[in-house]
């Protein structure tokens, strides 16, 4: 007899897990912006231990210390972000979604333990505790928590998008399969703005936010400094980045608002987009005129990683069309509201 045909799995749009999924992501604002301010502030190393902090997780007096509020908050938060990533794969499993969602649920466990991994060496290698002259170990490990922090949130954004009824039902928007070039301009995009990224957390792990004092002009009156030194040149070229940044991602939106398809799913989301790059430059612009200000720093670090995220969101869009198993020209399937979507619901398992 011949084998049974295997039966297409045809996802289903679950409305818990979409909504546990974006509680997560607004919880991983909080989480992005403490941390950002206890770097602003150089309270990284407030407790010298870990994984607790001054051997307990309520330390005493935490709450009065300004530094160790902001250390000890954001581990806290990284915690319950740890098990937020936890109840997201387990429920992604218990509720059989799509293969990919249940992936990259267990992909959001294994990115949340590394970090705070990560986070746990930049404090056991530090100088203080290690009692070296330099204090490259934990730099490093600092640059790649902060690095990995980025793409936890994009893995992150790609799973709530994944889980919601537009991507299941609708196709993310789109009416037809764009073209294979609108995904390259959002890849390039997407890259220049992790570079750019990981650029910032260095100058930022560098002490460098304030290594060209003035802005635009050097306070040479020039645009290129007539002098470098690693701090001076990691700062040069987070400014460089952010005009190659811009220039790639004026670049996507065009191409996005080029195409009628794309320009009907995606272009309000370019519009965002151009908002939070004109924001996110002129954040960085007052970081230097207010003198790298704490609030202002951490936010210049946060609306970058919203900028990437949002970014990241179109492009994974733009590929949805292209996982359907079924091309556009068979039989379409109806959705839920009783329209025929133009592309087929079955998805390999």
């Amino acid at each position: 007899m011949p084998a049974k045909a295997d039966k297409p799995f045809i996802p289903r749009y679950q409305p818990a897990l979409f909504w546990f999924g974006l509680a997560s992501l607004v919880w991983i604002t909080f989480l992005l912006y403490a941390g950002g301010f206890t770097t602003t502030i150089r309270a990284g190393m407030a407790f010298l231990d870990w994984p607790l902090s001054n051997g307990s997780i309520n330390p005493e007096g935490w709450l009065q210390d300004k530094d160790m509020a902001a250390e000890h908050s954001h581990r806290l938060l990284g915690m319950v972000m740890g098990l937020l990533s936890i109840g997201l794969c387990v429920l992604a499993h218990a509720t059989k979604a799509a293969p990919l969602v249940r992936k990259m649920g267990n992909w959001l466990v294994v990115l949340v333990i590394t970090q705070g991994l990560l986070g746990g060496l930049r404090v056991k290698l530090d100088a203080l505790n290690l009692d070296i002259d330099h204090n490259l170990y934990a730099q490093t490990f600092a640059v790649a928590h902060a690095t990995l922090a980025q793409l936890f949130l994009c893995l992150l954004v790609a799973f709530v998008i994944s889980t919601s009824r537009s991507w299941i039902e609708r196709n993310a928007g789109f009416a037809s399969t764009p073209a294979s070039s609108l995904a390259t301009f959002g890849y390039l995009a997407c890259g220049a703005t992790v570079l750019q990224l990981i650029v910032g957390a260095i100058m930022r792990h560098a002490h460098a936010g304030l290594a060209i004092p003035t802005f635009p002009l050097t306070p040479h009156e020039t645009l290129i400094p007539p002098v470098f030194n690693f701090a001076i040149g990691i700062h040069f070229a987070h400014r460089v980045g952010a005009v190659v940044v811009t220039l790639a991602i004026v670049a996507y939106c065009i191409r996005v608002w080029r195409e009628p398809s794309s320009r009907k799913a995606l272009g309000k989301s370019a519009a965002s987009l151009l908002g939070l790059l004109f924001l996110q430059a002129l954040l960085g612009a007052l970081v230097i005129w207010k003198v790298r200000n704490e609030h202002v720093t951490t936010l210049h670090m946060l609306n970058g990683a919203f900028t990437l995220a949002l970014c990241w969101s179109m492009t994974y869009r733009s590929l949805k069309p292209k996982l359907d198993a079924t091309p556009v020209a068979t039989a379409p399937c109806s959705d839920s509201a009783g329209k025929s979507s133009p592309f087929g619901q079955t998805a390999k398992a």
